[in-house]
């Protein structure tokens, strides 16, 4: 393949569900503790920090602060989940098991399979993000049925985290290749989107900064949501995260297609 026809525009089939079917049987078979494990630390964070430091402020932006932290921490928790799954799960899967030559094998073309890598590892994300915000219900934080406009939010915001996995994944030689991503660009976006303190705290370069980044858009717009309003500029933050799903897996499968299809 030329390095002109690694930049084509994805060719999209229906044959990608079955790749998404595939992993989703595996992954039944651990379905159990792979959840406990991606819910551990989103819920530690949250009744650690909702709790603990919550007692000693009043209020954040109008809410308690356990309110105010779930909401940021169903993004956070969708983020890590989309990224542990697109990165280490899908290499393990292209490289290591060879199962992406397996799938290849098959009337499926290489788009097909990178498409179905992206909607499950959204997939499985949309679960993380989803279970916190149960139990956020469950604990009176969600007053009113506005924050279900969150659920298709959880999967736009797995879906541009998956896409930016899938990059990493494309350019990794190992796993150890991840944890650069992780060190420089999710640990950031953990403590400067907003997660745990409002924006308007940082200096203002580093809020600047801040909204270059994805996370930060999918928090704007859960954080109002979960609190029973409608977000402001929400058209614009939904258009940032679509954005950041659409280059990212265009970029994605370029770089796919340029290491195995060469």
């Amino acid at each position: 393949m030329t390095r002109r026809n690694h930049w084509a525009l994805p060719r999209f089939s229906l044959r990608f569900v079955h790749v998404w079917r595939r992993n989703r049987l595996v992954w039944r078979k651990l379905a159990i503790p792979s959840m406990l494990g991606n819910l551990a630390d989103p819920l530690l964070y949250m009744f650690g920090l909702g709790y603990g430091l919550g007692r000693m402020l009043e209020d954040v932006g109008g809410m308690s602060y356990i309110g105010f932290l779930a909401a940021g921490i169903v993004c956070s928790s969708t983020m890590m989940s989309a990224s542990f799954e697109a990165m280490y799960s899908a290499f393990s899967r292209m490289h290591v098991q060879k199962t992406w030559d397996a799938l290849l094998n098959a009337p499926l073309t290489l788009d097909d399979v990178v498409l179905g890598e992206l909607v499950w590892a959204a997939s499985k994300s949309f679960l993380s993000g989803s279970a916190v915000l149960v139990v956020a219900a469950a604990l009176g934080l969600v007053p009113s049925p506005v924050a279900l406009a969150v659920v298709p939010l959880i999967f736009l915001t797995g879906l541009a985290f998956a896409a930016l996995g899938l990059i990493m994944t494309a350019l990794s030689p190992s796993y150890d290749f991840f944890m650069y991503y992780f060190t420089l660009c999710v640990t950031p976006m953990m403590l400067l989107c907003g997660v745990f303190f409002p924006l308007d705290q940082l200096p203002a370069a580093a809020q600047t900064a801040a909204w270059l980044l994805p996370l930060t858009h999918a928090v704007a717009l859960a954080r109002p949501l979960v609190a029973g309003d409608i977000p402001a500029a929400w058209l614009l933050h939904v258009a940032v995260l679509a954005a950041y799903a659409a280059a990212g897996f265009h970029i994605a499968l370029a770089l796919t297609r340029r290491r195995l299809l060469t």
